[in-house]
């Protein structure tokens, strides 16, 4: 038996993407900065460990049910269930065996943790397995994917020992960001294809999208992204506003990246090869946590209200 198989259709490469969890770490420290300290940082290691096993449940899912359909893809047919290496009883059970790990953990961490874990197995097989199958819909299937994204963020702030909703503007913020990352990898997707028919054969959304399509709803993503993080700064931390050049360029430069040939948009546990890209987003990211942090009482002068507020 090829175990390597096994372990590959987890996707454990994936598990990178977990860190979209720490800005909710952070932001519960930000809110509450009595928590830190090492019951912290065990609480957070355990959380990304139950997150990591829930998503690679979602993977092999995804593995098994879209065999089918990697198979007319021209990179994913060598993948390890299309490519004939695995048994599908036993990726079943892989299934199952991982979901039951990782929400059982989560479940040492509280109730709020484990509800968001379970939404997470939730949304991957609403996302993979018919009749829902949301990923066979157009928009749909990029909305149904990036609810993941503000469920990390959740999952890094009840992993922090809080217990109340954190900004929904935030949450929402983190939702259309995360439909953003998604609709860039459809567009790359489709280009690499470049071939109308042969795209709606591997994914049935590519029956509606088209180029334009695509591009469209990446500009939609992106202001909508822009939009409610601009309430959730004026409502809770002005000074991050600051960071909104260094953000805007992060997003054309992803943006940038679809366009590549054979882009990284694509796969995105590839993107650290992109290392000027890679340390764009580092400096944006310390840009944004030196702002979450240093008060700039000028801004607070400058953005007075000058009209009534009804």
């Amino acid at each position: 038996m090829n175990w390597q198989a096994y372990l590959k259709i987890a996707r454990f490469d994936h598990w990178f993407k977990n860190i979209f969890m720490l800005p909710g770490v952070v932001l519960a420290v930000y809110d509450s900065p009595g928590i830190v300290g090492w019951p912290l940082v065990w609480r957070v290691a355990l959380a990304l460990l139950a997150f990591g096993l829930v998503a690679s449940s979602n993977y092999v899912i995804n593995e098994v049910i879209d065999a089918p359909y990697d198979a007319r893809h021209p990179v994913k047919k060598f993948r390890p269930v299309p490519s004939g290496q695995v048994k599908i009883g036993l990726a079943y059970g892989e299934w199952l065996l991982l979901a039951a790990a990782g929400l059982g953990l989560s479940a040492l961490l509280g109730t709020a943790m484990l509800v968001v874990s379970a939404s997470l197995w939730i949304m991957g097989c609403i996302y993979n397995i018919p009749p829902l199958r949301s990923k066979d819909k157009p928009y749909l299937d990029v909305l149904s994917e990036a609810v993941n994204n503000p469920l990390r963020l959740l999952a890094g702030w009840y992993a922090a020992g809080m217990t109340k909703l954190p900004p929904v503007s935030l949450i929402v913020a983190y939702w259309m960001v995360g439909a953003f990352f998604m609709a860039v990898k459809r567009f790359a997707e489709y280009r690499k294809i470049a071939d109308p028919r042969r795209a709606s054969q591997y994914r049935s959304s590519f029956g509606h999208y088209n180029e334009e399509r695509l591009l469209v709803s990446v500009a939609y993503y992106a202001v909508a992204f822009g939009l409610f993080f601009g309430v959730f700064i004026m409502r809770y931390r002005l000074e991050l506003l600051l960071s909104f050049p260094f953000i805007a360029g992060f997003i054309g430069w992803y943006i940038h990246l679809g366009f590549l040939a054979d882009s990284p948009a694509q796969y995105p546990e590839r993107l650290y090869r992109q290392r000027g890209f890679v340390l764009f987003a580092t400096l944006c990211v310390g840009v944004m946590l030196l702002f979450l942090f240093v008060d700039v009482p000028v801004l607070h002068r400058i953005f007075v209200p000058t009209m009534r507020a009804q």
